[in-house]
């Protein structure tokens, strides 16, 4: 992807101190809530891993599942490979779409499509796609 912000606009309704407004997707975690595992740092305004990973503690807000994503170099929900199974496709698909940041969602649909179309030759992506959305 790139190297902007995962909120770098006013798509997600993230804490002005989240680590999301000045980071891209993937270098921080994403907790399901503030908790001792990441303390506060005054210093900085964020809070912190252990290993001194900055964390996000608003799922919700940010958009992302809670995850350890930069700790454990885990894949966000838009750079994971398509379900072999076709009824799994609309979940895949609405998780890619909606927790992509709003500047790569063009190529997130795109990366997906090519994806789907190589795994699952007669799919309709279209029709796929808005499934995906509508549910």
């Amino acid at each position: 992807m790139s190297d902007v912000p995962y909120a770098s606009d006013t798509s997600h309704a993230v804490c002005d101190i989240c680590p999301s407004l000045r980071l891209p997707g993937g270098t921080f975690d994403v907790a399901p809530r503030p908790s001792r595992e990441c303390p506060f740092d005054p210093a900085t305004g964020w809070r912190f891993t252990a290993e001194k990973v900055p964390v996000c503690v608003h799922p919700d807000r940010v958009g992302l599942p809670a995850a350890p994503y930069a700790s454990q170099a885990l894949p966000l929900p838009w750079q994971t490979d398509p379900p072999g199974e076709l009824s799994e496709v609309a979940g895949w698909l609405r998780s890619a779409v909606t927790s992509a940041p709003p500047h790569a969602v063009s190529e997130v649909i795109e990366r997906a499509s090519a994806q789907l179309r190589g795994l699952h030759p007669g799919v309709d992506v279209t029709a796929a796609l808005r499934a995906a959305l509508a549910g």
